[in-house]
């Protein structure tokens, strides 16, 4: 059965798997522009400031992770006030501000024999991720630009194993680099969403909530089912009217309309990323038919079901949007994410 969290993450997943890894000697600045979704930053060695394009300064220190939201530039430097140096387009591709191409490591603020050992250098790692559809996009509408988790006085076991598989080289790196990834944003999130004054979304706090909780839980993880609030109540043990007061207070919305914007969320994906029928996607996410799913869908977020299937794959075909077709759904997530 699904959790919150759990049934909004499916679909954020690593880019390219491997940390980025740059040791750096002070002055150093790095400006990210490759339009990654999703990014989590950590420090090694040594610390940084991670600087958003209209935004605040971060501190970053070791071992504290930064989990930076949208496709917006930003920079991690030494020093806000540290000129940029070196500009990061992809994986692949970094540039000098003139436009020199740097090939391998020859960045301008590296020197010889320092680094991540303590003998003066940092070491930067990142990871990116790609950002799916609708569904997943609400866990970014729920955080702010930078979100950042300070280090725990007893470490971060997953980022360890991370640092502990970057110095191998054996058959299955990638594989495990990939999982610790996944493992290591789970980690940021929940430790991000328990930090005081975090203000986590609505349906992240009520999953604690014994009667709120497992209707979340049973909502996410059969959509299909034709829930009542009767039925829910019934399931976590309660009355109706002790029921449906109890999810307004902690989720903000009524069961009823939670869930119209759940099963539209997992509509909307399946339509952008599959060839079922809108008849088909209907009965996958709880509506007896396409002509009802259509009602619905337009009154969420004003156009039908063909129409948005439509736009998702015209935005596909040119690569626009974050991962195959995020971009498209986002409005929506944002409807369905706007009340936390």
């Amino acid at each position: 059965m699904d959790d919150a969290l759990s049934g909004l993450l499916q679909d954020v997943r690593p880019q390219g798997a491997l940390f980025d890894q740059s040791v750096v000697n002070p002055p150093w600045s790095l400006r990210f522009l490759d339009a990654a979704p999703l990014s989590l930053l950590t420090m090694v060695s040594g610390g940084g400031w991670v600087v958003p394009d209209g935004g605040e300064p971060v501190r970053l220190l070791q071992g504290d992770v930064a989990i930076v939201t949208g496709p917006e530039p930003y920079t991690v430097a030494d020093d806000p006030g540290t000129p940029q140096l070196v500009l990061v387009h992809s994986a692949d591709r970094c540039t000098t501000p003139g436009g020199a191409l740097v090939v391998g490591d020859a960045l301008p603020m590296c020197g010889p024999g320092e680094g991540a050992d303590g003998r003066g250098g940092a070491e930067l790692l990142r990871g990116t991720f790609q950002v799916r559809g609708s569904v997943s996009e609400r866990v970014l509408t729920a955080l702010p630009r930078v979100a950042l988790v300070p280090a725990a006085p007893e470490g971060c076991p997953a980022l360890e194993m991370i640092e502990a598989e970057l110095r191998r080289d054996t058959p299955g790196r990638q594989v495990m680099l990939d999982r610790l990834l996944d493992l290591l944003l789970v980690c940021a999130l929940r430790e991000w969403f328990e930090l005081p004054g975090a203000q986590a979304p609505s349906w992240y706090r009520a999953h604690t909530d014994p009667v709120v909780g497992r209707a979340l839980k049973l909502m996410h993880g059969d959509p299909a089912h034709g829930w009542t609030v009767a039925s829910l109540a019934a399931e976590a043990g309660v009355s109706r009217a002790r029921f449906a007061r109890r999810f307004g207070e902690l989720v903000g919305q009524s069961p009823m309309a939670y869930l119209t914007e759940w099963r539209i969320c997992r509509a909307a994906d399946l339509l952008a990323r599959t060839d079922a029928t809108v008849d088909a996607v209907s009965r996958q996410v709880g509506y007896a038919n396409a002509y009802a799913l259509s009602v619905a869908f337009k009154r969420t977020w004003g156009i039908r079901p063909t129409e948005h299937r439509a736009r998702a794959r015209a935005a596909r075909a040119t690569g626009q949007g974050v991962g195959a077709d995020a971009g498209v759904g986002r409005d929506l997530a944002k409807v369905a994410g706007a009340r936390g």
